[in-house]
């Protein structure tokens, strides 16, 4: 039996299959904020982190958590320009995706609103 790592909100064993990446991978996306921040980096190009703090309207702890993650997992790219952090989109395949979710979406959306099993503690795990 595999031994488990966990840490909240996702649990994999030590030795992950390759659907249980895929499922963090798409976790990753599964956030409002990050989705903002890659829809925003894929209207811009480029962006400085203050420039999406200011833009998203966040606080900017908030924001460097969720261009870590983003970064983490490949999503967004960074380059340093003098002080700043300037972030953007990692792969053109990203926004792809996004857009292709966005196009599903649109044919499901109301069976997707009404979906308690995502929402539910454990998210249908």
């Amino acid at each position: 039996m595999d031994s488990v790592i966990s840490s909240a909100p996702f649990t994999l064993t030590a030795t992950p299959a390759r659907s249980e990446l895929l499922a963090k991978y798409f976790r990753g996306l599964g956030d409002p904020t990050r989705l903002r921040i890659l829809r925003l980096l894929g209207e811009e190009g480029e962006l400085s982190a203050g420039e999406i703090v200011s833009r998203l309207e966040m606080p900017q702890a908030t924001v460097s958590t969720h261009l870590g993650c983003l970064r983490w997992c490949g999503f967004v790219a960074t380059r340093r320009e003098r002080r700043s952090v300037i972030y953007r989109i990692a792969d053109p395949r990203v926004g792809d995706l996004v857009a292709l979710a966005d196009s599903l979406l649109a044919d499901n959306a109301g069976h997707v609103a009404c979906c308690e099993t995502i929402d539910a503690p454990g998210g249908g795990r």
